[in-house]
């Protein structure tokens, strides 16, 4: 399947072998530098090594791991560009989940003032979040995402066959954002996901619903490329999420991106109940799922605080005012809510005692 959207031509295939062959013909004569980590290096870089075009190009490998996204990984990669003689001309292919596209991706974007690079996404979240949209950034300062750039990927391969080699929990992970997806959109693709069991799917019913997920979300970034307006329908989660995920960021209990969306979902659906009147048997049956999916995270009073400073800096946060992206239901959406301190703090409670 391929998807020709107004800033990256997508694909969604299990011929990815045949398809960066074709991309990488219009690119001769051109260096390419390809970005792994130690996973990808030894899990996804095979498929494509032999590729002409990839065959002789450098490889850029950085750690895992969202404590390695930030400037000392980024400046790893454009002394790789600089020191192995990259031009403007140069492609950049990020072989990896969320954080080498997003860190790649804002490599490529600053590099001599932006090269050209692809995304090829290995991790469901990234396939269906982070690999489209032209978001890139790399965490500052203990924030995710602090620093980043609006820039789309001339190309974007997505193929499920490489979840093979994940483990469940980050299937899961993706699955969140598949979900958020379809919750902003209708009803009938809510119902369609979980009418499905994302432990036992196969990878050709995989790609499917990974194209529906893909189209969702570039329905929402081609009306609103910046992010000023309808986009923020896409941040639905994202405020308590991006707090639960660096609350829990560098310790024993660091939870993934997904499963951090997933906790924030729980609890902007009780803000859109709250705030919006998003029926109550709706988001019951919404949060009884997804808390069988995702297990509940231990929270305690000293806690809500720094949830609560964290959202604070939230870049969706405008002046003092802290911004949510509600619900009123199944696709009718809400942006720019903003929700006093002391609902945060009954939020936090409804959730610690559920």
């Amino acid at each position: 399947m391929k998807l020709d959207t107004k800033f990256s031509t997508i694909y969604i295939s299990s011929e990815i072998q045949k398809i960066l062959t074709e991309i990488l013909q219009n690119f001769k004569n051109r260096k390419i530098f390809v970005i792994v980590d130690e996973n990808t290096k030894t899990n996804c870089l095979p498929v494509i090594k032999n590729i002409e075009g990839i065959k002789n190009s450098k490889i850029i490998e950085l750690e895992s791991g969202e404590s390695n996204k930030g400037i000392k990984s980024l400046e790893k990669v454009w002394s790789s560009l600089t020191e192995n003689g990259a031009d403007r001309s140069s492609m950049l292919i990020n072989l990896g989940g969320g954080i080498i596209g997003d860190l790649g991706g804002f490599a490529a974007s600053t590099f001599k003032r932006g090269i050209d690079f692809i995304n090829i996404p290995t991790t469901l979240l990234s396939q269906v979040d982070a690999s489209i949209g032209g978001k890139t950034g790399v965490n500052f300062l203990g924030l995710k995402n602090e620093l980043g750039v609006f820039n789309h990927p001339k190309y974007v391969i997505i193929d499920s066959s490489f979840n093979r080699t994940l483990k469940k929990e980050h299937i899961s992970s993706g699955w969140a954002e598949m979900l958020k997806h379809a919750l902003i959109f209708n009803e009938k693709d809510w119902d369609n996901l979980i009418s499905n069991n994302i432990k036992q799917i196969g990878f050709k019913e995989l790609n499917l619903l990974i194209a529906r997920s893909v189209s969702i979300k570039n329905h929402f970034v081609e009306k609103d490329p910046f992010e000023k307006d309808i986009r923020k329908a896409l941040n639905f989660g994202h405020t308590f999420g991006h707090a639960f995920e660096s609350l829990f960021m560098n310790t024993t209990n660091e939870i993934s991106h997904g499963e951090a969306v997933a906790h924030g979902m729980i609890c902007e659906l009780y803000l859109s109940g709250s705030f919006c009147d998003f029926s109550t048997n709706k988001i019951d049956t919404m949060v009884s799922y997804l808390l069988k999916t995702y297990n509940k995270l231990k929270l305690n009073d000293a806690d809500f605080e720094k949830i609560i400073d964290l959202i604070g800096h939230d870049k969706k946060n405008e002046g003092l005012n802290i911004n949510f992206t509600l619900l009123e239901d199944f696709g009718k959406i809400k942006i720019n809510q903003n929700c006093k301190r002391e609902l945060l703090i009954e939020t936090l409670n409804w959730y610690k005692n559920l």
